[in-house]
């Protein structure tokens, strides 16, 4: 129970590796809420399952593109939790097409949600971080932001945003004795990676010295970690989970 007594907030947390997230910090002893854009059986699902660990839970729907009403969820969530300790930024949408295929909506409806509605969340919750005078954020990057994938121009550049805004909060942020740091998952097991064709899911798993796609639990277990305080010296840090693929 490594995060017992602590208040977490997850960003796109009913499905995927937000679900494995907000479940894997219920499991070592955190209250969660999650923010879900649509999909009320599947956040009501996640929420049935942290309450039978025996954590309060909340499930709020939210767009984390619109500043006002990220304000409002922080002031919901403050108000019935009374802290939070812990923020994952994990929600994020994919818009894949050749750039000159590429629409301005595809372009900016990524940069909206995986960039723009980063800074959102986290100017929500900061105040209250810095008041306590401690936190943990994690932010979900991508191997893409690393390497830039093929079709990917407007995904690659949001989650190399990702991470240049944790370093550059991570500085910021220090003094307060908040930590922010980011993790890069590869190809993982999700509805994203079930949408790819199988030909091209053989070669992609070619890419990966270990010879598997990853699991949503396994990106969980790495923010699990760098929310407890084993890793209150580490800050600034992307932590890659790919199995290899990404290594340079």
């Amino acid at each position: 129970m490594r995060l017992e007594g602590k208040v977490a907030v997850v960003t796109g947390g009913s499905r995927g590796i937000g679900r494995a997230v907000v479940l894997g910090l219920a499991r070592e002893g955190a209250d969660v809420a999650f923010t879900y854009l649509k999909g009320r059986e599947a956040a009501d699902e996640v929420a049935r399952l942290v309450s039978a660990e025996g954590r309060r839970c909340m499930a709020v729907q939210a767009d984390c593109r619109s500043a006002d009403e990220m304000q409002g969820v922080a002031r919901n969530i403050l108000g019935s939790l009374g802290r939070v300790d812990i923020l994952v930024n994990n929600a994020g949408v994919t818009r894949d097409r050749l750039l000159v295929m590429m629409s301005p909506e595809d372009w900016s409806d990524v940069i909206a949600t995986n960039l723009t509605g980063l800074f959102n969340v986290t100017r929500a919750f900061l105040r209250q971080m810095i008041r306590q005078q401690g936190g943990r954020i994690i932010n979900l990057s991508s191997t893409s932001g690393l390497m830039g994938l093929q079709g990917q121009t407007n995904y690659s550049a949001s989650k190399a945003g990702v991470i240049g805004f944790t370093r550059a909060l991570a500085k910021e942020v220090a003094r307060f004795g908040i930590t922010v740091n980011a993790v890069a998952p590869g190809a993982i097991e999700t509805e994203m990676l079930q949408a790819v064709p199988p030909a091209q899911l053989e070669a992609l798993k070619k890419m990966v010295p270990l010879g598997r796609f990853g699991k949503p639990e396994e990106v969980a277990e790495a923010v699990v970690f760098l929310a407890s305080d084993a890793a209150a010296y580490i800050t600034g840090h992307l932590l890659v989970v790919d199995g290899g693929a990404a290594m340079y």
